[in-house]
């Protein structure tokens, strides 16, 4: 299904944990507000010209049924780590439906574990590949702006710890998450936004040598200045019936929220 308008919308917006975290009892990991219930970090991007999904998460197949995505016409991947791709065996029935392989773009790196990691899907043929294993065409993530589904995408390299990251900008919207910090060029690139997608592990000012903390986060606005700022990859620090101060421009987001761009 096609859409008329373009938007994003948030598949998982939780840490690498989930929330609620397995054998935590806090307040948010009980709480009844499905706001505070938040799977691993994804969203989906909406165009009218098919529908690209960033990151493949171990909730993957409850993530697109739960936002009725009957089909995805393109992959891309911030990354390697577990939350963001091990679901990706989920889009098995995805290439049966296209009537191809699925493209998937990423790094060098990234593309050496899909194929370590989902080795089955590269081996002979199987009897019936559609549906025994996720068909798909790996696509080096360029170094500058590329076209796909008829939008401009512009990867953003990012710092997350020492591991290769990449944001991705869709006109004045962009999404970065697992950032502990984001390099002089690639600041360039994160001018002029409406909408920010933002890292955001946990509120305060205590940093982690992989994400950013809430100050950190807010100094990236005040040197950004988007219009708007959504926080992603939320632990279970992060309470929606407590948010912190913030300026009102910045807002946590939740699973299921939709961003027009």
């Amino acid at each position: 299904m096609t859409h008329t308008q373009r938007s994003v919308e948030f598949l998982g917006c939780g840490t690498s944990m989930g929330v609620p975290m397995i054998g935590c009892s806090c307040a948010v990991c009980r709480s009844s507000n499905p706001k505070n219930q938040r799977y691993r970090p994804s969203v989906l991007v909406r165009l009218p010209a098919g529908n690209i999904l960033i990151d493949t998460t171990p909730e993957l197949r409850l993530q697109l049924v739960r936002a009725g995505v009957g089909l995805v016409h393109s992959v891309l991947m911030t990354h390697y780590h577990a939350d963001h791709l091990f679901g990706l065996d989920d889009v098995r029935p995805i290439p049966h439906k296209l009537g191809s392989a699925l493209p998937l773009y990423c790094h060098p790196d990234t593309e050496a574990v899909i194929r370590q990691t989902f080795g089955y899907a590269f081996g002979p043929p199987q009897t019936n590949p559609q549906l025994v294993v996720p068909r798909l065409e790996l696509c080096t993530i360029p170094a500058g702006p590329f076209e796909l589904l008829g939008e401009t995408i512009t990867p953003i390299p990012l710092n997350h710890n020492k591991f290769h990251v990449y944001g991705f900008r869709f006109g004045n919207l962009a999404y970065c998450t697992d950032v502990s910090s984001i390099p002089d060029a690639s600041l360039a690139l994160l001018r002029n936004l409406d909408t920010l997608i933002l890292d955001c592990l946990r509120p305060g000012t205590q940093s982690h040598p992989s994400h950013l903390c809430l100050a950190d986060a807010l100094a990236v606005v005040e040197l950004l200045k988007p219009k708007a700022t959504y926080l992603t990859h939320m632990s279970h620090q992060w309470d929606y019936d407590a948010p912190p101060p913030m300026p009102s421009s910045v807002a946590m987001a939740y699973d299921g929220l939709r961003i027009d761009f």
